[in-house]
């Protein structure tokens, strides 16, 4: 049966399931982590009050709906710094908020002189390792290039394949260019370039999806395993099959039609993914983290949608920082399935929590020796469980300070309890409708930016639009967040990462026949 004909059928199935067996007291759980690239808000079923023929996410909806829904899950606006805050189990300010290509290096910082994680940093794939985990990694790393201590198998994971920039071709696999050579090859395989397996004409996201698959395959179930699944889908460039993009031919906009084809895509590898979890009895004794590294891209070429959130990827709106995210699996336990949490979690308390299931200390004691900020994530079992309704953090800093481009573009900010605060010039400072991007509002339609130099203040618990700045009627509270972020920020991290180093178009050219990889000792 072919994959889109297999794909029809689970529309027209009935999704009913015996409920699964709690996990044995003993055993350590197997922890699939998720995390969708550049997935909107409005972009999955479950957000989606009244439904639409435009979003067909049925595997997506029904883990949802047999898990927890997080409804507060904040991350970075855009892709490196939320990969390196989870990865490392830090705020992105105090780790990475800086989204630049992996080939800059600053020879005077041998630390954290490279784009991404600081080399001195303990990635969570180390610590599941020194657990006992089996420990895989598959898709976008974003994470770091310049050693091999920067790629995912220098940070612990067994097995790794996928990319390390932004983004590639979908079909050729390509990233970027070097002078007198042209397109570069972006595919990793471990510990070595991916020759043979790169610019096959095969969609990546399939190539994707049966790594995975073969991984939970051919694991043994009696290792706790620990994959990361982080899918190309739905960063651009927007590709899909011809065959999926004609599911959503009634779309005029051809953003908003391939976007919508691709989130239908990885929904169908992700009911593939967890059926060979469930076939292989290791569901049971698993927890699914799902969540999204920003929030969609509204601007042209983007072609997602965050209504009805204001802003979206780029920006500290809610639409950007204020993500799809669930957790699913057999160790939810069975009297919290179906419910939503609206307590505060950041992408980086997986890193915590994931230690704890583990039974591992989360500490870093090597970056303390290296004088690196400590880590910031909390750990959030007790609030999945259901032990404790409230989650331990009250505050989620966003941004950066103002520096650059951080106060000229994005601005800063941060959500302490049911406030919100931002400060600067705030770019796609407005809204769509259910179906965007269209032919009356195309892609790129948002260009209103507000000035909250001053700072602008939102209850986005009584307005998760952010339609009613309250600045000027609660002045008091305006002065508090004011202060509350000065004080986070005093123990901002912001090393020199230096510039392009021309030795890793080098390297990519000369050691590894045009394929992009670490560069330096």
């Amino acid at each position: 049966m072919s994959r889109l004909v297999l794909f029809m059928c689970l529309l027209l199935a009935t999704h009913g399931e015996v409920a699964p067996l709690p996990p044995a007291a003993d055993s350590k759980p197997h922890i699939f982590m998720v995390l969708v690239d550049d997935w909107g808000w409005a972009n999955v079923g479950y957000h989606r009050t009244m439904p639409t023929k435009e979003v067909v996410t049925p595997n997506f909806d029904r883990l949802c709906k047999e898990g927890i829904e997080l409804d507060q899950h904040y991350v970075h606006n855009v892709c490196s710094p939320t990969r390196s805050s989870l990865l490392s189990g830090r705020l992105p300010y105090h780790v990475n908020v800086d989204n630049g290509d992996p080939d800059r290096y600053n020879p005077n910082d041998t630390v954290s002189g490279y784009q991404a994680i600081p080399r001195n940093m303990t990635v969570i794939a180390a610590k599941m390792k020194e657990a006992g985990y089996a420990t895989h990694q598959v898709g976008k790393w974003d994470a770091g290039m310049a050693t091999q201590e920067h790629t995912p198998k220098g940070r612990g994971f067994d097995s790794s394949f996928g990319y390390f920039h932004h983004a590639n071709d979908f079909y050729k696999d390509t990233a970027g260019a070097c002078p007198k050579h042209g397109p570069v090859t972006d595919m990793w395989d471990t510990d070595h370039p991916a020759h043979g397996q790169n610019g096959t004409g095969e969609y990546e996201e399939h190539v994707f999806e049966r790594h995975v698959l073969d991984i939970v395959n051919n694991h043994d179930p009696s290792q706790p395993l620990f994959l990361y699944y982080a899918p190309h889908i739905v960063h651009a460039p927007l590709q899909v099959p011809e065959s999926y993009e004609k599911m959503f031919s009634f779309i005029d906009d051809q953003d908003r039609r391939i976007y919508h084809a691709m989130v239908t895509f990885l929904d169908g590898a992700i009911g593939n993914i967890t059926e060979a979890f469930q076939k292989k009895g290791m569901w049971n004794n698993t927890l699914m983290v799902v969540s999204a590294d920003n929030g969609g891209p509204e601007y042209r070429g983007g072609g997602a949608n965050n209504y009805p959130l204001k802003g979206g990827k780029t920006s500290n709106w809610q639409g950007g920082v204020r993500v799809n995210a669930f957790v699913s699996g057999g160790l939810v336990p069975e009297d919290m399935r179906g419910k939503k949490i609206d307590q505060l979690v950041h992408v980086c308390d997986w890193y915590a929590t994931f230690c704890a299931l583990a039974g591992v200390n989360p500490m870093d004691e090597k970056a303390a020796a290296a004088k690196l900020p400590p880590i910031d994530s909390m750990n959030m079992w007790d609030l999945v469980s259901g032990k404790n309704m409230t989650s331990p953090r009250t505050d989620v800093v966003l941004g950066e300070p103002s520096r650059g481009q951080g106060e000229e573009m994005n601005g800063w900010g941060l959500v302490s309890g049911d406030y919100k605060i931002l400060v600067g010039r705030v770019t796609n400072a407005g809204w769509t409708g259910p179906q965007y991007p269209n032919t009356t509002n195309p892609a790129g339609g948002i260009s209103a930016v507000e000035n909250c130099h001053e700072g602008c203040l939102f209850n986005i618990k009584e307005d998760p639009e952010e339609r009613n700045n309250l600045n000027a009627t609660m002045t008091e509270k305006l002065h508090e967040m004011q202060q509350k972020l000065k004080m986070h920020f005093k123990t901002y991290f912001d090393p020199d990462r230096g510039k392009v180093d021309p030795k890793a178009c080098e390297t990519a050219i000369n050691m590894y026949g045009g394929f992009w990889g670490p560069w330096l000792p």
